[in-house]
């Protein structure tokens, strides 16, 4: 009885989840307060929940426990367990145009799709000098900047964005070191580039990184959200 009730909950929970999250964020507050009224009733003990859910309204009452209380609560809860125990990142990737212009593009791409990653925004662009610069304006005090700029502008650029548990920390360690020479093998630079001017490939440093460099380069419509069916197999707990 009571993994009937769970089902129809989070059923329930889906749908409320898509149509609220439009409205005020008041709902899922108050769903946080219901939270543990709604465990309770999961675990089977319904008649506890039953009369909390009730209401007076002068000689008449009923049970708004499946409206306004028990929806937000079980819509929260469902938000919880729905969470990887480590959190899910997205980070930005992009293939330099060197390593466009090598043929390298299946190559990295498949190191990323082979950790278990999930890609979900790619496109081929050839960025203007001033876009670059916007890219790299942490770096325009340095000397090379301006040939860091015209570099990345010089051709096409494979702009990406990638989702996972630690994708970010990890995308890294498969690029390597930004000096290929001082790349361990195995990384994306010590297996396939020589100097540091022609190093393939650039990967989000960061949280706040990632996402200015995604908010850049792409639009919200242009990144997908979606349940990946290799997902099972790369996070499933036993």
């Amino acid at each position: 009885m009571s993994s009937q009730i769970f089902r129809s909950a989070s059923r329930a929970a889906r749908s409320f989840i898509s149509s609220a999250s439009k409205q005020k964020p008041r709902l899922f507050s108050e769903g946080r307060s219901a939270a543990a009224a709604t465990a309770v009733s999961i675990k089977g003990v319904l008649p506890a929940v039953a009369s909390f859910g009730r209401y007076k309204s002068g000689n008449t009452s009923g049970t708004w426990i499946a409206g306004a209380f028990a929806l937000p609560a079980a819509a929260y809860m469902l938000q919880e367990q729905e969470a990887h125990a480590g959190e899910m990142e997205r980070t930005f990737i992009a293939i330099k145009p060197d390593g466009v212009q090598r043929g390298l593009i299946s190559e990295i791409i498949a190191r990323f799709e082979r950790k278990g990653f999930k890609l979900v925004a790619i496109k081929l662009v050839t960025p203007s000098k001033s876009f670059a610069q916007k890219h790299y304006h942490d770096l325009k005090e340095r000397p090379f900047f301006d040939g860091l700029c015209n570099f990345l502008s010089s051709g096409p650029v494979l702009a990406m964005v990638w989702e996972g548990e630690g994708v970010i920390k990890y995308g890294r360690k498969l690029i390597g070191a930004t000096d290929p020479q001082k790349s361990e093998p195995g990384t994306i630079r010590g297996d396939l580039a020589v100097v540091v001017g022609r190093n393939i490939i650039h990967g989000s440093d960061g949280p706040e990184t990632a996402k200015d460099e995604i908010n850049l380069w792409f639009k919200p419509e242009e990144v997908s959200s979606y349940t990946s069916n290799q997902e099972k197999w790369v996070y499933g707990d036993n």
